[in-house]
């Protein structure tokens, strides 16, 4: 059984209020190197997802001013999430299926316990394609006469 998908999110996710202005969430992701900014009430309630794409496909060319407009207004909402119950092939699915770089997973009250992107996936993945090849070619070699 290999790792759950919130082992293979980053340590802290990144997040802003839905009243929080474009602008200073697009400073979290370029202060992070992320791609993604989950929208969360007080309570840690996921309410929506703030993408790369959200600011291209929403912002960058409407001529709104990013620093006075807020995120709610651009977010992506209602979100799909994941639960830590979810395995990797699951959400891989889910983020293949619909495009998602990033899936927010959330507990049973929809709390946000991290945010998983393709990358971090896909490179488990591949660690773990890799170990199970390094234990396959120990096998074979030490299957040899006398092994």
């Amino acid at each position: 059984m290999g790792l759950s998908i919130l082992a293979m999110c980053d340590e802290a996710s990144a997040t802003v209020s839905p009243e929080a202005s474009a602008a200073d969430a697009i400073k979290l992701m370029l202060e992070r190197r992320v791609g993604a900014v989950a929208v969360v009430d007080k309570q840690g309630k996921v309410l929506g997802i703030f993408t790369e794409r959200d600011v291209l496909k929403k912002l960058a060319l409407s001529g709104r001013d990013p620093a006075k407009t807020q995120v709610k207004e651009l977010m992506t909402a209602p979100v799909q999430t994941a639960t830590e119950k979810t395995s990797p092939g699951e959400a891989l699915v889910t983020m293949m299926g619909h495009h998602f770089r990033h899936l927010p997973i959330v507990d049973l009250q929809g709390k946000l316990l991290g945010i998983l992107s393709i990358r971090n996936l896909l490179q488990s993945q591949v660690d773990e394609l890799r170990h199970d090849l390094d234990s396959l070619e120990q096998y074979v070699s030490n299957d040899g006469p006398g092994g």
